[in-house]
């Protein structure tokens, strides 16, 4: 058996618990967390105005008061803002201290397009075994929007998928992996449930690839901490940082190809350690990235943002350079929180200004997904789960 199959099958039941439970909410919270409506009309064009706020489930907002602002806001004593950045949604911090050093409506739910890859990578990676083989299907290779290339028949290795997960972009990489993971709906359960976990509350999954879905969202604050996440874990990292792929050759199909990473700052920003791209007509480009100069790290996410006046590879290396320039020792306006565990009762109440979480010092970089947050309870069902169904093989004809 696979080393990961208890992973996996821990994955599965944390899923069908988040599934059968409704949204995710905090013991002694008050909010219903948002969800994804697949029925609902599809979104095709941006709102006509400011999207909703995201908020914890128990009220109040994650990693820090001064961040319930639908505009701008920098931390004291930092130098004034660069020129030319268009993002609706947009936020910097130190990804070494967590500490926010400015944003602009940094819990603002927007559509997140491609840039929702990042959840997907975060969730799936640590579970699939990398060498495992996927075959695929007639549905990757017809899959909607941006596609890596994958044909019926071919055989990639799941470290393969994740490359153009990342680097293409690939929505067929993604539906590939959720297949591999169990199926859509219960990847995305995982999804919702490892965002949930890390504080990622502004971010509602309905697709495992970002394809625009009534009520999907992710903000600047979400988007920055995931992929805050990511650069922790030396195996996604690696992913981040890949410039080129080779997708193999399928015999009567095709033959292989190599493919590019669409990061625009990989091969142009100093330090650049990786980035996520996205684009669809209702969330316009998205983008998250981060970089690296003289043992300090920024990572930054813009959302809701156009291409002109000014590209949005030009204006996040702008926010980047802004970032480098902060006093390494600011106090931030804002912090990115390690995990979603709110405060205990009857520490701060229900303050909307209270911070959740702690700064990001403490938490584990290749920890397990908030889909199995659950483990030591789901340890024991899966232990009898197990015993049913080999109980269930041993009575078979």
């Amino acid at each position: 058996m696979d080393a990961r199959s208890p992973r996996l099958l821990a994955a599965f039941l944390a899923a069908v618990c988040v599934f059968l439970a409704g949204p995710a909410t905090a013991a002694a919270g008050t909010a219903t967390r948002p969800t994804a409506d697949p029925s609902a009309a599809t979104p095709s064009k941006p709102r006509s105005g400011p999207p909703p706020e995201g908020i914890a489930p128990d009220g109040s907002t994650v990693g820090g008061g001064r961040l319930a602002t639908r505009g701008v806001l920098t931390a004291d004593g930092a130098p004034p803002l660069p020129a030319g950045i268009g993002a609706k949604g947009w936020l910097v911090a130190d990804a070494g201290t967590g500490r926010v050093l400015g944003a602009r409506d940094p819990h603002g739910r927007y559509y997140p397009a491609s840039t929702l890859k990042t959840l997907l990578l975060l969730t799936l990676q640590p579970l699939l075994d990398p060498h495992r083989v996927v075959v695929g299907t007639a549905q990757d290779e017809n899959i909607e929007g941006s596609r890596v290339g994958l044909v019926r028949g071919g055989r990639y290795p799941v470290a393969l998928l994740f490359q153009a997960l990342v680097l293409q972009s690939g929505n067929d990489a993604a539906n590939a992996l959720a297949r591999t993971a169990g199926g859509v709906p219960v990847t995305v359960a995982a999804m919702n449930e490892t965002a949930a976990a890390i504080g990622a509350y502004d971010t509602v999954a309905g697709t495992p690839s970002g394809l625009d879905v009534a009520g999907q969202s992710s903000s600047p604050y979400d988007l920055a901490l995931i992929f805050r996440r990511l650069l922790a874990r030396p195996d996604a990292a690696a992913v981040l940082r890949l410039p080129a792929a080779r997708m193999p050759a399928v015999p009567g199909r095709g033959p292989g190809f190599q493919i590019q990473s669409q990061n625009p700052l990989l091969r142009t920003y100093r330090g650049d350690l990786g980035g996520k791209t996205g684009f669809t007509d209702a969330a316009r480009h998205t983008y998250v990235t981060a970089a690296g100069r003289g043992g300090r790290r920024i990572v930054e996410s813009l959302m809701d943002t156009e291409n002109r006046p000014v590209y949005f590879g030009v204006q996040a290396a702008r926010l980047l350079d802004w970032g480098f320039s902060v006093p390494r020792h600011t106090v931030g306006v804002g912090v990115l929180v390690d995990s979603g565990a709110l405060a205990p009762a009857g520490q701060g109440g229900h303050d909307p200004h209270r911070t959740p979480g702690t700064a990001a010092s403490a938490f584990p970089p290749t920890g397990v997904p908030g889909g199995l947050a659950t483990l030591g309870a789901l340890v024991v069902v899966a232990a009898v789960g197990g015993a049913l169904w080999r109980a269930r093989r041993a009575s078979s004809p």
